[in-house]
């Protein structure tokens, strides 16, 4: 859009169905190219993908014509047809319903960046479950123990 200004960076993080450890370093970047190709095919921008084996963190350059959560809709589908077809793993996979989504000011990329880079050593010492608490907790967003993740 002419005369239209925008800077909006959103942290997602979204689980496997039951927080199934099958994202595999196999085929994670293979995946994580085809889900910044969704992305881009959305007309937004893949700053940086990656994860563990049960989740995964995207860090997007959002321009204002699409929702997130369509967007989170799009990548979720999509993405669990590829490794679907791919026949990745043995089982259906799927998605875990739901996400979560943190706004990432300019003062805040270089932090986001290095913690998504970095998530192998991150989880080291915390479970997806401890981190997803430790994120709500910072970002001030409260929530009930027994929908975390499915649970």
């Amino acid at each position: 859009m002419e005369h239209t200004f925008h800077n909006i960076h959103i942290h997602l993080i979204f689980a496997v169905n039951k927080r199934e450890r099958v994202i595999s370093r196999e085929w994670k970047n293979e995946l994580y190219q085809y889900m910044a190709g969704i992305i881009k095919n959305k007309g937004q921008h893949a700053i940086l993908i990656n994860g563990e084996m049960d989740h995964v963190h995207l860090l997007i350059g959002m321009n204002p014509n699409i929702s997130i959560s369509d967007l989170v809709r799009d990548i979720k589908a999509n993405s669990s047809s590829f490794i679907n077809e791919k026949k990745f793993i043995r089982s259906k996979f799927s998605w875990q319903r739901g996400y979560a989504a943190f706004s990432v000011g300019r003062s805040e990329m270089e932090k986001v960046l290095n913690y998504i880079q970095n998530q192998e050593e991150h989880h080291r010492g915390k479970t997806l479950r401890e981190e997803y608490e430790l994120l709500l907790d910072r970002y001030g967003i409260s929530f009930d123990k027994k929908y975390l993740l499915g649970d």
